[in-house]
């Protein structure tokens, strides 16, 4: 097997540059590195990683090498792949397979390039890799102990192979580790979607109405965001008790074909398809700019907007215009795909810091002591407070501690 499939070895140095400085934001993956490499966790074991593959991806790749695992990593999107940041992990030695843009068989060639390692640990981001085994290498499966999935959708696809009775083997769920989905989804992706919005179009959020469609942590962190920077804000829901929380924290919240006619931002954050369809772009003004926050690039009907369109054309890098028939102009954002990865350099480092923490320290915790029997499996609430405590002490804030007498109040029923 070829050591790598990546666009050009010879910019690894920028690569370099971009790694360097994640690493001196971000502090917890600085000590479980060290504690790594006293430790050696992985020594004899290869791990295959899926995750959008960028500068703080490539520092969570070095801290697990550290460990004594043997790497071999794609990205889990093929518009977030840096490609600098691939050929500087290539430069340090890895087995790196991923090339920004890739077609949908090169995507999957590289894939399927990582799991023909014969891993030991799947780190997945999607659920690309671990569905991949299932469906056309299950000859590879006796060997997996077991795996972490970093998002939601990936959470959902596992869900959806436990129910089926098909998952061979342990996974933990990282996205809803406390310590990863009340900061990443929402701060990491509040600020992170904006950033690309604002690098990509150039264009105020104030005084604009944006349209928030999915009111999750993700959906709650990019509302905040957006009334943060002035702008008004409706949220579509389909969930009821997520549509009150979302009216009593101040937005409006109706129908997406009701929004459609409002909006000047729209921004998917659901894990559903067909959340904008034809219908939808049809009633919208003439600039409406189309985006998605989610996983994968279907929450936009891409495919019939393309269809409609009297006239297509490139206004800038990552923005596609469609002319419809009513003379509307709708803005598509890179592609319909992570606007905040594929338009930008995705969460934050110190947001980063802590889930890939927690990505870091499940992965030992599958290589020490791994659940025996196949699942989905929450993270162990001693990597929560680790985590959380590291992190505290990171930035230089503290809290009490329970005396002896608030302990035995806390535990009786007397008063």
């Amino acid at each position: 097997m070829s050591k790598c499939m990546i666009r050009d070895e010879s910019i690894y140095e920028s690569g370099l540059a971009k790694i360097e400085w994640v690493k001196r934001n971000m502090a917890l993956l600085n000590g479980i590195e060290e504690r790594f490499r006293a430790e050696q966790p992985f020594k004899g074991l290869r791990i295959a990683l899926s995750v959008h593959l960028e500068a703080k991806t490539a520092y969570l790749c070095e801290v697990l090498r550290a460990g004594g695992a043997e790497m071999y990593v794609t990205g889990s999107n093929p518009l977030s792949t840096q490609d600098d940041v691939a050929a500087a992990l290539v430069h340090e030695g890895m087995s790196v397979y991923a090339i920004h843009g890739a077609s949908t068989e090169v995507y999957e060639e590289c894939l399927k390039a990582v799991l023909s390692s014969e891993p030991d640990i799947i780190i997945d981001d999607g659920a690309d890799l671990v569905t991949m085994l299932h469906d056309r290498m299950p000859h590879l499966i006796p060997k997996i102990i077991g795996g972490c999935e970093e998002t939601t959708t990936g959470v959902h696809r596992l869900l959806a192979l436990q129910k089926a009775g098909e998952l061979k083997f342990p996974m933990f769920d990282v996205n809803d580790a406390q310590c990863k989905h009340l900061f990443d989804n929402r701060y990491g992706t509040g600020q992170s979607v904006f950033d690309g919005i604002d690098r990509t179009t150039n264009l105020i959020v104030a005084g604009k109405t944006v349209v928030v469609a999915g009111y999750g942590w993700c959906g709650r962190g990019v509302a905040m965001r957006a009334k943060g920077l002035g702008a008004r804000v409706i949220v579509t829901e389909i969930d009821p008790v997520k549509a009150i929380e979302a009216v009593m924290d101040g937005f409006t919240v109706i129908r997406m074909e009701d929004a459609a006619k409002r909006g000047d931002v729209f921004i998917t954050v659901t894990g559903m398809r067909d959340v904008i369809t034809e219908t939808h772009m049809r009633s919208m003004k003439n600039g409406a700019l189309l985006c998605n926050a989610g996983h994968f690039d279907v929450e936009i009907d891409v495919a019939r907007l393309k269809e409609i369109a009297l006239e297509t054309r490139q206004m800038k890098p990552n923005i596609t215009g469609y002319r419809l028939d009513n003379g509307n102009w709708l803005y598509l954002l890179a592609e319909g795909r992570l606007v905040n990865l594929a338009s930008g350099d995705g969460h934050p480092a110190e947001i980063m810091d802590m889930s890939f923490a927690i990505q870091a320290l499940c992965a030992r915790e599958l290589a020490l002591r791994s659940p025996k029997e196949a699942g989905v499996f929450a993270v162990p609430n001693e990597i929560d407070a680790y985590v959380a405590n590291e992190k505290l002490k990171s930035i230089g804030a503290a809290v009490d501690v329970l005396t002896d007498a608030q302990k035995e109040y806390a535990n009786s029923w007397k008063v």
